[in-house]
């Protein structure tokens, strides 16, 4: 199981599958209808699906350009894999019991459900953070700004998970003094910029995978990596200035 081209398959088809389980919850809420927004409405497994599900995928092959041992590697993204399944999968139970999944105490269920994604949340912060450090410990593989796009690309994604737990923390801090309805609604200024950085994981390797098959050369091809860099952290740098803003 630790073979790191089953790792790889495993990590592909599981990412696959929670893509389609969130497509799927697209369609449920055409049908059913209902808010978008709000802690309780079929949005959650809809861009959970779909954030997770091409994130680990995003993290499998990303994390074939870095220098680490491969028993390791395979062994860090199974682990990544379980714990995706287990966020996703316990956000979808609680949509369809029609209750919040997460910051939700009413219950001994629901508090064992949300301690239980907050427990996996942790869990995605330290794999996540071993894999961006492992990509600055040594220089990553692969064409021409690749190197870059993978750094930086762990870098943003930093950012996402520092505003995930901030937004669990605030809303822990409201929930146990008793303001509910506040910790519900007070994860909003931060989910532009969580949304926001999570995917330069994806979008900057992306970008530098696409332009080795270009005729350009690599120093050009190094520059407009670059320039990507530069416009995702402006658009993450705008969307913290939103966040900073609306914070209430």
């Amino acid at each position: 199981m630790t073979d790191p081209r089953t790792a790889d398959r495993l990590c592909r088809a599981t990412g696959l599958l929670l893509v389609l389980s969130g497509l799927v919850h697209l369609v449920v809420f055409a049908v059913d209808g209902g808010p978008w927004d709000g802690p309780v409405s079929w949005r959650k497994p809809v861009t959970f699906g779909l954030s997770f599900g091409l994130t680990l995928i995003a993290v499998a092959w990303v994390t074939s350009y870095l220098r680490v041992g491969a028993r390791l590697r395979s062994v860090l993204l199974l682990v990544f894999a379980a714990d995706c399944v287990v966020e996703v999968a316990g956000i979808t139970l609680q949509a369809w019991r029609r209750v919040p999944s997460h910051l939700n105490m009413e219950t001994p269920f629901d508090a064992m459900v949300s301690m239980t994604l907050a427990v996996g949340g942790g869990v995605l912060v330290v794999l996540l953070t071993v894999f961006a450090v492992a990509s600055f410990r040594r220089r990553p593989t692969g064409p021409a700004g690749m190197p870059l796009a993978v750094r930086s690309g762990f870098t943003i994604l930093l950012v996402a998970l520092a505003s995930g737990a901030a937004m669990i923390a605030r809303g822990v801090v409201l929930t146990r003094t008793g303001h509910q309805e506040a910790a519900y609604h007070s994860t909003a200024p931060l989910k532009p910029l969580h949304g926001v950085s999570l995917h330069a994981v994806l979008v900057l390797p992306a970008l530098a995978r696409l332009l080795s098959r270009s005729p350009w050369n690599e120093r050009t091809r190094l520059r407009i990596v670059a320039a990507g860099v530069g416009c995702y952290a402006a658009a993450v740098a705008v969307a913290g200035l939103w966040a900073v803003l609306t914070y209430r």
